[in-house]
């Protein structure tokens, strides 16, 4: 499967991922068997509240989903609305994440699951945690 991953710098696998779908720096684009990744940087990464334009923003790469670990209600709602899966990881790490997509363990968003407050527009107070 190749997923789209949005993070906090262009490292390939050991890249951090963002708290917040709209406001990464960069999107990783991964195929979860060969790991080969591809980066595509967030032009629009200082965005308005409310002004999130996903599909522009992820071009026209192809994937397969999304995975986040925070996404507004706008943008999930205009990802959903183009037929494009989006799942929810808490890990930081992109290994981790992949794992758990191998695992079938990520869940997939449901509108009332995005999120609807933001510190300064697009922070985010609830932050992906490491499992122990």
């Amino acid at each position: 499967m190749k997923v789209c991953i949005p993070v906090l710098s262009d490292e390939g696998i050991d890249a951090t991922i963002s708290s917040h779908f709209g406001s990464a720096s960069f999107f990783l684009f991964i195929d979860t068997e060969t790991l080969h990744t591809k980066s595509l940087e967030n032009k629009d990464a200082h965005h308005e509240h409310g002004m999130c334009k996903p599909l522009a923003m992820i071009g026209n790469e192809s994937y397969d989903a999304i995975v986040v670990s925070g996404i507004g209600a706008g943008a999930l709602n205009k990802l959903c609305a183009a037929g494009k899966k989006v799942y929810k990881t808490e890990f930081l790490t992109i290994k981790e994440t992949i794992n758990a997509i191998k695992q079938g363990k990520l869940l997939e968003f449901s509108a009332n699951s995005a999120c609807t407050h933001h510190n300064d527009g697009h922070g985010h107070d609830h932050p992906p945690h490491r499992e122990s």
